[in-house]
Order: C-alpha cells, then structure tokens, then sequence
C-alpha cells in the first residue's frame, strides 16, 4: 500500500535550466560568428589573390609570344574582359549574384600592366580592410585598403 501512495518523480529539465543552455549558446555563437566571417571574406580573398597570379602568369605567355602586353583578358584564354569570378575563383557571367571580384586590366603597355581585383556585393562591404588588390608587371603586390599585408 506505500507503494501505491508514493508519488513518482518526474524526470526531465527545468525551464530555468533550459533557458541557461539557451543563453550560453548564444554567447558563444555571438563570440564565434565574427572569427568565421573573418575567415570567409579571406578566403574570398585568397581565391582572387590566386586569379590575379594565374592572369600574371598568362601575361608573361603572351609577352613572350607577342612582345607586347595585352589589355583584353579574351587574349589571355579568358572567357570575359574584365574577368569576374566567384568565391572558388572560377569564372562567372558579369552580373551573377555569385560573382565576388571583378578581375581588370589598367596601365597596360609594351613593357607594363596592372591587374586590379575589386571586390563586389557582399565581400565589397566585409572587405574593408583590403579592398581591391593589385598585381603588376614586377609582381609588385598591393591593396587600396589600410591593411598592408593583404596577401598572405
């Protein structure tokens, strides 16, 4: 009969309990969600840096067949002029909502270019610190941002 009377104990969480988990989590998430944005927008970076080397690299193929420089990226095997490339650095239509850096050409002469990766939509505003890249004919590096190194 004392059995019978006993009430059994539920098991299970509280909602104080609940909401601490809930509270922690957030923390860490607001501690973690800037670092991975961070770690986006350079690997974002870093495939345009690749792009910038791989149209450099072309440039001296075509000197070399042509003596001259080319300011049209179609010369380079390039599907477009300028280029404009996605995160992964392959080649997109111009206007793809993809699209992450627009890849041109300035300064172009016999002996001379610059290469410029500007970035677009979004990588343009979490950018900020390195903004457009630029690489030319002495494979001098630079960025038009406040960052100097750029191009790790």
């Amino acid at each position: 009969m004392n059995k019978i009377l006993k009430k059994k104990k539920q098991g299970g969480f509280t909602l104080l309990e609940l909401m601490i988990v809930v509270v922690i989590i957030g923390v860490l998430s607001a501690m973690a969600y800037p670092s991975y944005m961070q770690y986006v927008v350079s690997t974002k970076r870093t495939a345009a840096t690749s792009v910038l080397l791989q149209v450099a690299d072309r440039q001296q193929q075509f000197f070399m067949d042509n003596k001259t420089f080319t300011a049209d990226m179609t010369n380079l095997g390039f599907p477009a002029s300028p280029l404009v490339v996605g995160d992964d650095g392959r080649p997109l239509a111009s206007g793809d909502a993809k699209s992450v850096y627009t890849i041109s050409m300035s300064n172009v002469g016999v002996t001379t270019y610059t290469i410029t990766a500007t970035p677009l939509h979004a990588q343009l505003s979490r950018d900020t610190d390195c903004g457009a890249l630029t690489l030319d004919q002495s494979l001098a590096k630079g960025a038009g941002g406040a960052v100097a190194d750029c191009w790790k």
